[in-house]
């Protein structure tokens, strides 16, 4: 399975469509948003649309600059996912997440958090091969350094140590772009704006 994730596009509809172009060139066979889709509820027309129009089946969370309601009448008008609090299984891959951050208007405790992954990772616990999705990003990590505004997440660190999931998608740290590293067995990538390509 090839996926095309990405985060933070904050209602910027010209990347959409430059991703939705990537998506298409690339052949992937999913799309994932790892929250921020819109700026403060938002959502510009057609922002999910770009991908579904081509063909992509689509996974969102919700970012702090959205609210779970906004992310759910997305999910609902375009017909794609919404992972937040839950799982599913695609093939044999297993897919879960939480979205919102621990700072913001739609801020998560860090308990909320580690209690939403573990909702998710029941479903898909039997999986191949398991990817988390979330919007912040874990304590104590590389791209957590590159930032003294948004502090990393314990409740999504906790969820690398209990689940070990074979890779974290995440966002929020616009300049920790593309940062990848390991924490356990765990492969954690900061996806945000451009978009990375993944080959399962």
């Amino acid at each position: 399975m090839k996926i095309l994730a990405a985060s933070d596009l904050h209602g910027d509809i010209q990347l959409v469509k430059r991703l939705a172009a990537k998506a298409e060139k690339e052949k992937v066979n999913l799309v994932i948003l790892c929250g921020d889709i819109t700026e403060n509820d938002d959502p510009p027309a057609g922002i999910i649309k770009q991908f579904t129009d081509k063909g992509k089946k689509v996974m969102l969370i919700p970012g702090n600059h959205e609210s779970h309601a906004t992310v759910d009448f997305l999910a609902k008008l375009y017909n794609v996912y919404n992972l937040h609090g839950t799982g599913l299984m695609l093939y044999d891959l297993g897919f879960f997440g939480c979205g919102a951050a621990n700072i913001g208007y739609n801020q998560l405790s860090e308990e909320e958090i580690f209690h939403n992954l573990k909702q998710g990772f029941s479903k898909v616990k039997d999986a191949r091969k398991k990817i988390m999705l979330t919007h912040v990003h874990p304590s104590d990590s590389l791209i957590a350094k590159f930032t003294n505004f948004v502090p990393g997440s314990d409740g999504v660190r906790k969820a690398i140590d209990h689940f070990k999931p074979d890779i974290l998608l995440c966002g929020h740290v616009h300049e920790a772009e593309g940062i990848e590293e390991n924490i356990g067995s765990t492969r954690v990538i900061n996806v945000v704006r451009n978009g990375k390509i993944i080959e399962l």
